[in-house]
């Protein structure tokens, strides 16, 4: 005699679709027995919806037809963020501190450092120069000169702010632009040496106030304002940037 199970499990991954807002939209479905309540998240992998484990589907659609407008203008806001795809060939461009530079690719016999001249990158190969040598040239540009401005801006603000951090290093965390620890190490997302000189002054004061107040209390964010008066947009426009 077989035994059948009355009740199959019900998965914790599932990839689903619903119609909001007039729209098709895909997404992931998650569920757990430690949620409590239905949570959305949106970010470049799209929607994911984190339930209980046993969630009805009535409930799940009321939350969703609920924040249907949301979740549209969410995610085409996302997709309008979408990084364009880089080309790494000679006048391909990359961002610099919020502008624009042009790769200029040229040949040369010796191994020299990449020069930034004006609006334009050059980068010197020994042959015809592949994306991936390309791409590994730039990256390892990027990681120096975030180093060095790092450094230089922890400096500025460290005065202001009456710290001493122990070490500014560099991360390449995906979820985050910067971090404090206990004991003074500054971590600055490599990534921000894109972006204009303001958001990067922004992510390093407020990671240098934690030196002084390690939560985000009222003192931090008047810490913060003491320094970076207009955080406030500052952090907004942050946010709106994929990392």
């Amino acid at each position: 005699m077989f035994n059948r199970l009355r009740n199959p499990p019900i998965p914790s991954v599932e990839q689903r679709a619903a119609t909001l807002s007039g729209k098709h939209i895909t997404y992931t479905l998650k569920r757990s027995g430690k949620r409590r309540s239905i949570g959305l998240r949106i970010d470049d992998r799209g929607l994911t919806v984190s339930v209980p484990l046993r969630a009805s589907e009535k409930w799940l659609l009321s939350v969703l037809q609920d924040k249907a407008g949301w979740v549209v203008e969410k995610l085409e806001g996302w997709q309008a963020r979408a990084p364009v795809e880089i080309l790494w060939r000679d006048g391909g461009t990359i961002d610099y501190l919020g502008e624009v530079l042009v790769l200029r690719v040229l040949q040369s016999l010796f191994v020299s450092p990449l020069e930034r001249r004006g609006n334009e990158l050059w980068v010197f190969v020994d042959g015809v120069g592949d994306a991936v040598s390309i791409e590994q040239k730039v990256a390892s540009w990027y990681r120096d000169e975030a180093q060095r401005l790092f450094e230089q801006r922890a400096g500025i603000y460290a005065r202001r702010l009456n710290v001493a951090p122990s070490a500014i290093k560099l991360t390449a965390a995906r979820s985050q632009w910067g971090s404090c620890t206990a004991e003074g190490t500054v971590r600055l997302n490599v990534q921000l040496v894109k972006l204009p000189l303001r958001l990067i002054d922004y992510v390093v004061a407020h990671e240098l106030a934690h030196l002084r107040e390690l939560n985000h209390s009222a003192a931090f964010w008047r810490l913060v304002e003491s320094v970076c008066p207009d955080y406030a947009r500052l952090r907004s426009e942050l946010k709106a940037i994929a990392l």
